[in-house]
Order: structure tokens, then sequence, then C-alpha cells
């Protein structure tokens, strides 16, 4: 990368951070190009990270919402890395601090001492706007027989709203459900009761857990400046209740 006049900097983030990498680990990494070259690196970035080593696929990110990552597989051995490009001014809003391996001019140092990262805390009220409008869905889901869906969707709710508040409780960061199991051990063994088998019985015992669970997760979070959906509750719940008296 040295030798590419438009890198300007390279950076190490994820479990590079907290120097918990293991083999298992990939290797999150952060190019930071000069203004000036964007669109050039951008463009050129798959033929770059061919140089980096025995390159066996790569792709962009645009399903996770990151259209500058690539996320690549090197090897053998196999080794999972994601290089994320960023331009100089993309560091200002950033979710961790990475460690900088390697700055051309300094320039990035500066840049990220400026202001601290800041990673998004779950938006409870976002979520207990929605959270009733989607157990209604589930229960439908569930009366129809489409497992598949409420399968899903349980996945969807461990990911989304459960994983990341049981993190933000624990004082870890809210990311989807890394690291549950080592952060939050008791919400974890909760958790698992809201894997369900493909089963209508099963499926409506765990959406079952994974509502108790919320309402616990809720009740510790900022309730005294939470709206409470009281009404779309009362209705979601018998509605629920309704369908799983059905299936037993």
């Amino acid at each position: 990368m040295r030798a590419n006049p438009g890198i300007v900097a390279l950076a190490a983030g994820g479990s590079f951070i907290s120097g918990t990498l293991d083999e298992f680990s990939d290797l999150d990494l952060v190019v930071v190009v000069a203004p000036t070259h964007w669109p050039h690196v951008l463009d050129d970035r798959l033929t770059l990270a061919a140089t980096f080593g025995p390159l066996l696929a790569a792709f962009t990110g645009e399903h996770v919402g990151e259209p500058r990552l690539l996320i690549c597989l090197y090897g053998p051995p196999l080794v999972h890395v994601d290089l994320k490009f960023l331009p100089l001014d993309a560091l200002d809003d950033r979710v961790e601090d990475p460690v900088v391996l390697w700055d051309r001019t300094g320039l990035v140092r500066r840049r990220l001492a400026r202001a601290p990262a800041r990673y998004p805390a779950p938006d409870l009220q976002w979520i207990e706007d929605r959270f009733w409008v989607w157990v209604h869905y589930a229960a439908s889901k569930l009366a129809r027989g489409e497992l598949f869906e409420v399968l899903n969707f349980l996945g969807f709710l461990r990911a989304q709203v459960l994983g990341p508040l049981a993190l933000q409780e624990a004082g870890a960061q809210p990311n989807g459900v890394r690291k549950l199991e080592q952060y939050a051990p008791q919400r974890a063994r909760e958790l698992e009761a809201t894997i369900a088998r493909y089963d209508r019985r099963d499926a409506a015992r765990a959406l079952d857990a994974a509502i108790q669970l919320y309402l616990k997760l809720r009740s510790r979070g900022s309730a005294s400046l939470l709206v409470q959906r009281r009404d779309a509750e009362g209705a979601a719940l018998a509605f629920f209740r309704d369908v799983a008296g059905r299936v037993q």
C-alpha cells in the first residue's frame, strides 16, 4: 500500500483493537484514501486487493449497506479480510477508533484525535413503535403455518432487538448478537429460548419467549423517557395468545 500514492494510511479495527484475535478471526482493515485519488482507488480496489496475497474471491458490501467495503477471502490457509476503503473526511463519522498501522504523513492520527468514535445505541423508542406490529405479523404467519417466516422473524428479533439491547445492558458494544455469550451470558441463556424447531407449537413457545425477553429488557432501558404503545401491545398480545392457543 505504501507504493500506491493514493493511499495515505492503513488501520485495523474489530478484534484487533481489543487484542482478542484468534485463529478464527477475520481481519478488519481500513484503507484511507486521499480525496484526489478517491474515484480511481475505489474503481481499482479489486485489482489492488489481488496484489496483497492469494485472493480467492471478493465482493462489495452493498448487502450490509456499505458499498465501500470489499469482502475478501485469501488463502490457503483461508483468511477472511474486510477492506473498508474510506476517503479521509469519512473518518469523522466512525463507530470505533481503529489502530493505525501506517500513516503516510501523520494526518490520519491527527484526524482521529479530533473526536472520539460513537457506536450507535439501540433506539428503544424506534423499537417500541414497531415491536407490536412485528408481533402481530409473526403471529399471523404462525396461524397460517408459515413456519419458515416465523423462524426467520425470530432471527431478525435476536439480531436487531434482543441482542443489541442485551449487549447494551451489559455495557458492551450493541452489535447484533456478536459475542453475546461472552458479554451477557445470562441473557444468552434467555435468548436461547427464542430458538425454535420447525414445529408450530415450538415456534409459538419461542415467540412468547422473545416477547417476554423484550419486556424485561424494555423495563431496564430508559423507561421513563419511553412512550409505550400500550394499546398496540394489548391487542397484539391478545391476538398472539389466541393463535398460540389454537396450535396447542
